[in-house]
Order: structure tokens, then sequence, then C-alpha cells
């Protein structure tokens, strides 16, 4: 510590306190044990967190605090994007190396905030310390289902068309650090339609069809030529093919979601939200996971990421 204190934990929170823009919502912010927020009475409140290793997750070195930030963020607004839920407010927890912390928390701030504000998603507490290792960092983030309930994992039926928001694999050449979480989607997804069940494509299209299909007791077969497919799986040069890439490679955070045909026809006919095009990929079936190609159904491993203990 200097003699100023300015590198404490405590210094950091007055700074922190200084930079948060007071919020309706939150009665109590950063400065209590605890904050307090106004939630909407009777409404669901939905609950999400992720933390994000160095080494694992991101690569300080390559990617910056302020982006690592961003991730952090956007990684737990996609989870309330895939229950097409409201996001209200966050808590940050921070796992900070002794060497450059401060000005390395001053960063990843200013990322988290860029990306909550974006999405009117107050910050309100959390907890900072140092180690002797690297970068670590959790976001909790609290949300509100709309009128019309949270979209589930489960309630995916036989016979329902998959639908996915965007092109898919090649993550890593980018997308992983930089990408918008498709809240705004998913709001204007659920007024359109009625959507039986949706997940965001963070472990990989097939892992996560897969995870839909697991909660709703149903399979599904996926159709290859449909899947749309990045520019960044297309130019991977690691003897793998795209369609591989747009299978497995997760952290895309495109969502993908079940709908009766009706539904999937009247929303690839009008593509109804801005900045996105709707890809049919396949349908809901009884049982077991597919892939048709070239008129062929085989039968697809759920590949995709899984944290190995």
């Amino acid at each position: 510590m200097t003699d100023d204190g300015s590198r404490s934990e405590f210094a950091y929170i007055d700074w922190l306190r200084r930079q948060t823009p007071a919020d309706p919502r939150v009665l109590l912010g950063p400065g209590d044990d605890a904050a307090a927020l106004a939630l909407t009475p009777g409404v669901p409140c939905l609950v999400t967190t992720d933390m994000l290793l160095e080494g694992s997750c991101f690569r300080l070195a390559e990617a910056g605090p302020r982006r690592v930030g961003r991730k952090a963020m956007s990684v737990n607004l996609s989870d309330i994007a895939a229950m097409a839920g409201r996001p209200v407010a966050a808590v940050v927890s921070v796992g900070l190396p002794r060497r450059g912390g401060r000005p390395l928390a001053e960063e990843l701030y200013r990322g988290l905030r860029e990306v909550a504000d974006a999405f009117d998603t107050a910050l309100v507490g959390g907890d900072t310390n140092s180690w002797d290792g690297p970068l670590v960092i959790s976001v909790t983030l609290l949300g509100e289902a709309t009128p019309r309930g949270p979209v589930k994992r489960g309630g995916a039926r036989p016979g329902d068309w998959l639908l996915v928001t965007g092109p898919l694999g090649g993550s890593i050449l980018g997308k992983h650090l930089d990408f918008t979480p498709r809240v705004r989607e998913a709001l204007a997804l659920h007024e359109t339609a009625d959507l039986h069940a949706m997940i965001d494509v963070s472990d990989g299209l097939a892992a996560d069809v897969n995870h839909l299909c697991e909660e709703s007791r149903c399979g599904a077969v996926l159709r290859a030529e449909a899947i749309p497919i990045s520019d960044a799986a297309r130019g991977m040069n690691d003897g793998r093919p795209a369609l591989e890439h747009a299978l497995g490679d997760g952290e895309d955070f495109e969502l993908v979601f079940a709908v009766a045909p009706a539904d999937g026809e009247r929303l690839l006919r009008a593509q109804p939200v801005a900045g996105i095009t709707l890809h049919h990929v396949g349908e809901c079936v009884e049982a077991g996971l597919w892939l048709e190609e070239a008129g062929q159904r085989r039968a697809l491993p759920p590949k995709g990421y899984v944290h190995e203990f």
C-alpha cells in the first residue's frame, strides 16, 4: 500500500461510488453491507451468475481489461436474454492480481459500465480482493420477467421448429469478447411469437440444443445446409470443416429457440426483429440428437465446451 492508501480496497470502493450514478431502482447501492433494490411487485426475479477466469475465458494480455469487463457483463446479460427477461442490476466480485491491480480494476469497471449502461443495468455493489494469482471476475445479474413470463429451456415439443438469431462458429477470433447480448432481440421475439423454449449458444450449437432437448424431454434434428456459418468459422485454418466450428465452437451468444411451425413460418417471412436474420436450422423430434446432411441423417454428438474438473 502507498502512504496515501490509494491502492487500498477502500480507496477503490470510494472511487467506484463516485463513478456510479444514482438509479431510482437502487434504494441502497455500494457502501452498505448489502444493496437494496426496488423490484416490481408480483414479477418473477431472474438471477444468473457467471465467473470468468484468466487463462480459460480470456487472455488478459491480448484482450485488455476493458474488453474483459465488457465480456463479463455481456455473458450474464445473454443469460437474461435467453429467458426473454429485462436486466435490472448487477453485483461484481473481482480477484485482482496484486501487481497493477488498481489501474486494471478501473479499466474493468469502465468496460462493465459501458455494457451495463447500454442495457439499463445498475451496478449496485460486489466484492474486491487481491491475490497472487491471475484475474478472476464474477458477475451476478438480477432481471425481471416480462408479463408473458420467463422463457425456459423446457417447453419444446416434437414438431417445433428450431430457429437461431445469427451466424455461428469461429468466436475465438474475436466475437467471444466483442458480442452484443441479444436482450432486445429476445424481448421483441417474445412479444411477436409464442416461444416454447430458448437458450443462448454459449457452449456450442449442438451442445446447447442438446441442453434444451434434455430439459424439454424431446430430441432434435439439425439440418447442415441450413445452419448459418460465420465468416470467422469459414476462415479458420485448423483443418476442421466450417460446419464443425458452427456446431461446436461456443461463445457465439446467439439465441436458439423453439416455436410452432406456423410461428416459425411467419417469423422467417416477416423477419420482424431489426438487426438480425432468423434462420430455421431444424426441428424437434421425439428423441435423439441428429444431423441431416445431403439427405442423410446421422447421430450428432453434443460436442461443445465443457469445464473439466
